[in-house]
């Protein structure tokens, strides 16, 4: 079942509940947390939330819930559209929004 939540943070708070505890962040072709640096064979997106902003492009966003190959299962908020995060073409077609 697909889930549409109102806002960013709604969906955070969803998915944290849902057990997608740990904070993801970009570098380059990896996904970073607290002690791992996950490549790309390394995760899998369980889902993804797009979102637009009505007035301001700069607040167009997307919130993964990301599963690792090792079970850690965290959230990934990233920009899109102009002011989206600078990543490699491969990071950029995983995590293409389909």
């Amino acid at each position: 079942m697909e889930h549409h939540y109102d806002t960013v943070a709604n969906a955070i708070n969803q998915l944290r509940q849902q057990g997608f505890t740990v904070d993801f962040n970009l570098e380059g072709n990896y996904l970073i947390c607290p002690g791992n640096k996950i490549g790309l064979d390394g995760f899998r997106i369980v889902e993804v939330y797009r979102y637009e902003g009505e007035s301001d492009p700069s607040d167009e966003a997307a919130v993964y819930a990301i599963e690792s190959v090792s079970g850690i299962r965290g959230v990934l908020v990233t920009a899109y559209g102009p002011s989206a995060d600078v990543v490699s073409e491969e990071m950029l077609e995983k995590l293409k929004i389909r």
